[in-house]
């Protein structure tokens, strides 16, 4: 990481510029798989919005998303040739990914099991290959644009802007994002039936993905939980 990707922001760490280049080949790799399978995530709020842009052709849908790509292949190398993303970086914020995602599941379930006394683990469903993949994509950017960037980043600023201590705010913001994480795979049509069980398991996932864009990134948390549906949903599904 350069000195810039090691500045602190007011909470997670990391260059966010680095982060959303990085990030940003899943996004249109979800944009271009949802649109042919039922695979939407619950807080995607931007697929609806190309669609009606779009008038929901397809075919228009799918030429804005690869201009999109075109756009960020032109703007990478615009940055790289200025020195301002570290495509270096990306390889070892993969590897830190993959190893916490391998291990975050482990750490859940005996969490849940021997501390918290739950049995089972969560449901996959009957989507297909495809379809999973396209739903490990969507959650990873999606959810934590959402969750981690915008509620418990976001969050923690208003509340210092508000007057509230520092670690005071981060605790808050941390606590709040990861019940709200979990709670939203709950509500509305495409959300799970309510279970304690499910509810925690959730909440610690939410709070593990929370402590590694604090400690990381942004595009380590969004990796880490891509990575880690991909385990869970195809390998234990």
């Amino acid at each position: 990481m350069t000195p810039r990707t090691r500045r602190s922001r007011p909470l997670g760490r990391g260059d966010l510029a680095t982060s959303f280049a990085f990030i940003f080949p899943l996004f249109v790799g979800y944009e271009l798989g949802v649109v042919f399978t039922p695979a939407l995530n619950g807080v995607d709020f931007v697929t609806g919005w190309i669609l009606h842009a779009v008038d929901g052709d397809r075919g228009r849908y799918v030429v804005v998303n690869l201009s999109l790509a075109v756009v960020y292949v032109a703007a990478l190398w615009w940055l790289r040739r200025r020195r301002a993303v570290d495509l270096r970086a990306f390889m070892p914020m993969l590897l830190l990914s993959a190893i916490y995602a391998l291990t975050l599941g482990s750490f859940i379930v005996f969490v849940m099991t021997r501390l918290l006394g739950f049995d089972g683990l969560l449901a996959t469903g009957d989507l297909g290959l495809g379809s999973r993949l396209i739903v490990a994509m969507g959650a990873g950017v999606h959810e934590e644009l959402v969750f981690r960037l915008g509620l418990l980043a976001g969050g923690a600023y208003l509340l210092r802007a508000m007057g509230v201590r520092h670690r005071v705010a981060a605790a808050i913001a941390f606590v709040a994002s990861s019940l709200l994480f979990s709670a939203a795979h709950h509500v509305g049509p495409l959300g799970d039936p309510f279970t304690l069980p499910v509810f925690v398991y959730r909440a610690l996932a939410g709070a593990a993905f929370g402590a590694i864009f604090y400690f990381h990134s942004l595009s380590h948390a969004v990796y880490t939980h891509f990575l880690y549906d991909v385990y869970v949903l195809l390998f234990r599904g």
